[in-house]
């Protein structure tokens, strides 16, 4: 591997995120703070997507799914309640922090306002990783709410463009377990303003199909390499790395998995997702829908599968050429 490409994949992660979080910077000093982020935020989702062709982590993940549509759709009108507010979805904790800011009543107090922001952020984000963190546990332990989050790990190809694949219902409950508290608590425009900002950039960079190395990065951020594991068909891989942000309670709680070995391609459900924008709304209320998505063959099958093609790619690494048995 050339020197280039080895820097490349080093500097990659880190150097988008700092990009996205300088622009953010420059767009919270302005006059149109929101608006201006938003235009930050799609030229950096522009230049992953880019990124993506030049060097992919896995070439066949930039073929076309069928799904592409779909996943706008659910990226602009579907995460959050943002559908009403501006049909941005990245931008809901910003517009949220503008309208909780103008109403005192039902805070508890107690926000440490005297710190510098940056503590302040760092500890609104570690507050609402918690909420984060637990409610996507949940929605992988609970039938009731795997349902509404079956649809974002329906994808069999991970990329920038699929980041914000979520349902209705499973984005106002994590926001709601996220956001709530720093409401409560009395957290500044501000801090709002910056998770919001933390999370957007994190979230498509850790859905993002670039060949990148994040090393010591994973012990601390949620990055492409541990989501690559959260997404598996095995469930035994999938059911892990839970953190939006930070995987400080992966560490914390025992779900943090990131072996020493290269994450599969292997992703998906078991089950099947409808057709189509509204069909995947509405797919979650009803039985047969519920059926269908929960999927009919049993966890075994996939695992076994899995792991003979796992056995497949050792082999082929090690050049061992495999003869059938006389």
């Amino acid at each position: 591997m050339a020197p280039i490409h080895t820097l490349a994949r080093w500097l990659a992660w880190p150097a988008f995120l700092g990009l996205g979080l300088t622009g953010s910077a420059l767009a919270f000093q302005s006059q149109s703070p929101v608006l201006n982020f938003v235009f930050v935020y799609l030229g950096t989702f522009a230049l992953l997507g880019l990124a993506e062709r030049l060097m992919p982590f896995e070439p066949a993940w930039l073929e076309n799914d069928g799904e592409t549509a779909n996943d706008i759709a659910h990226t602009l009108l579907t995460k959050g309640v943002v559908e009403v507010l501006s049909g941005l979805g990245v931008v809901f904790p910003m517009l949220a922090a503008k309208v909780f800011a103008a109403s005192q009543f039902l805070r508890i107090g107690g926000w440490p306002v005297h710190l510098p922001l940056p503590l302040q952020v760092v500890l609104a984000l570690i507050i609402a990783e918690f909420g984060l963190y637990w409610a996507h546990r949940l929605a992988h332990e609970h039938l009731n709410l795997w349902r509404f989050h079956a649809l974002h790990h329906s994808v069999e190809r991970l990329w920038v463009v699929n980041t914000g694949r979520f349902h209705v219902v499973d984005s106002v409950f994590k926001i709601t377990l996220s956001q709530v508290p720093l409401y409560l608590l009395g957290a500044p425009v501000e801090v709002f303003l910056w998770v919001g900002a933390v999370t957007a950039f994190i979230g498509i960079l850790t859905h993002c199909n670039l060949d990148v190395v994040t090393g010591p990065l994973d012990y601390i951020f949620s990055t492409p390499r541990l989501h690559r594991w959260h997404h598996s068909l095995n469930l035994r891989e999938g059911n892990s790395n839970y953190g939006e942000n930070l995987v400080l309670f992966d560490q914390i709680f025992g779900t943090y998995f990131n072996p020493d070995r290269e994450p599969g391609r292997h992703i998906g459900i078991t089950g099947k997702i409808a057709k189509g924008f509204l069909a995947q709304l509405a797919q979650p209320f009803s039985r047969k829908g519920q059926r269908q998505i929960l999927g009919s063959k049993p966890k075994a099958y996939y695992e076994a599968q899995i792991a003979a093609e796992l056995e497949r790619e050792r082999a082929e690494k090690a050049k061992i050429v495999l003869t059938p048995k006389s």
